[in-house]
């Protein structure tokens, strides 16, 4: 009688890290072992790096995600300027005070006015965030959702504006444990008041996370610069700004990374010698993490900007123009390009909390997958 030959634990594992995750949700159901390997967080944790480097091996310049009605909807930026939709998902939970608040190793950070969720859409898994016991109503909150590569956990950053009767405060909610604990912004500028003991200062939102940390655009009634919190060792600390951000000209601004620089896109209103209002765009890279002298600019487009998305693989910034035009802007070649891409995603075409964003990044996970369904 031939015997029936079995393959080794570890080659199983290092097989199932290559599988789509379609197919391991259904794998589940296989077996009782085969549900157990797939539920320990050491095999989540690996097939999410799997899929990393997977993703990182690609060959074309992202991923556009854009939420159409309510549907989170996933495009490939391919290197023809053209988009081909690769996903949907239905967010059962949508409704017009859905905002996404971050993206992260396939996780979504959803605010509906005062509740918070993270939202893994692979695997139709939803996590509602507690409320932190510090917090109250406010007006505005910042937020930021991140990966803590030391203990392969994922963390959300908020920080309330109590302005202008308080300094902001800052709280981080920890997915593993499911708690939320105060954490100190020891920025000057942000915590002593006026003459007048008002406190001025906004906080942009949502944070970009790079360099495993999250990063905001301060605006104080004295400067600007960028907080940065490490998500690692849970310390806040300032990036200074570039001197003369737009040649004084107040400005939008957008993080952003650029060919793997934490970079900055600035596009303000300025005028001409005849009085004449023109648009005037920049983009300023930090060729050295954490170097303020390393602040570089590049000229940006000389066009009416409505939105910055992000920078593709090659570097070349993703912009909607005033005239509901989608196209990519080379600020070293100068060469652009128009995406053929519908009017009809656009903010004024639909619902006002329609969303959409860029990322080089884009990948399937099992995290949450022991969450509840949707």
């Amino acid at each position: 009688m031939m015997s029936s030959k079995r393959l080794p634990d570890e080659i199983v594992f290092d097989i199932l890290t290559r599988v789509p995750v379609k197919s391991i949700i259904r794998f589940r159901c296989v077996s009782k072992s085969l549900n157990t390997t797939i539920t320990n967080p050491i095999f989540i944790t690996a097939h999410l790096n799997q899929a990393k480097s997977s993703s990182s091996n690609n060959n074309h310049n992202g991923y556009l995600l854009y939420v159409l009605e309510s549907e989170l909807c996933t495009a490939i930026c391919n290197s023809d300027y053209t988009f081909t939709q690769i996903s949907s998902f239905e967010m059962s939970f949508y409704t017009v005070d859905v905002l996404i608040d971050g993206y992260c190793n396939g996780i979504f950070c959803i605010r509906n006015n005062y509740e918070f969720y993270l939202w893994n859409p692979s695997i139709k898994k939803l996590k509602i965030i507690s409320i932190a016991r510090f917090s109250m109503p406010l007006p505005k909150y910042t937020l930021g959702l991140a990966y803590h590569s030391q203990n392969n956990d994922f963390k959300v950053l908020k920080i309330a504006s109590y302005r202008p009767v308080h300094p902001p405060v800052a709280e981080v909610y920890t997915l593993s444990t499911d708690s939320w604990r105060r954490v100190e912004i020891p920025i000057e500028s942000l915590n002593e008041p006026r003459p007048n003991g008002c406190f001025s200062y906004m906080i942009s939102s949502p944070c970009l996370f790079f360099h495993g940390a999250l990063h905001a655009i301060v605006e104080t009634s004295d400067v600007k610069f960028i907080l940065a919190f490490d998500v690692n060792d849970e310390i806040f600390r300032e990036i200074m700004l570039p001197q003369n951000l737009l040649d004084g000209v107040d400005s939008y601004h957008h993080l952003t990374v650029f060919k793997g620089s934490l970079a900055l896109f600035a596009s303000g209103e300025a005028l001409d010698e005849w009085d004449e209002e023109y648009q005037i765009s920049v983009i300023w890279v930090m060729r050295e993490y954490g170097v303020i002298e390393s602040w570089t600019k590049i000229s940006g487009p000389v066009i009416w900007v409505e939105s910055f998305f992000g920078c593709t693989n090659n570097g070349e910034l993703l912009i909607a123009t005033t005239d509901d035009l989608l196209i990519s802007f080379d600020p070293e070649s100068l060469n652009k390009n128009d995406f053929g891409i519908p009017n009809t995603l656009w903010v004024d075409r639909i619902l006002d909390s329609t969303w959409m964003d860029y990322t080089t990044n884009f990948v399937e996970s099992l995290v949450l997958l022991d969450g509840i369904d949707e």
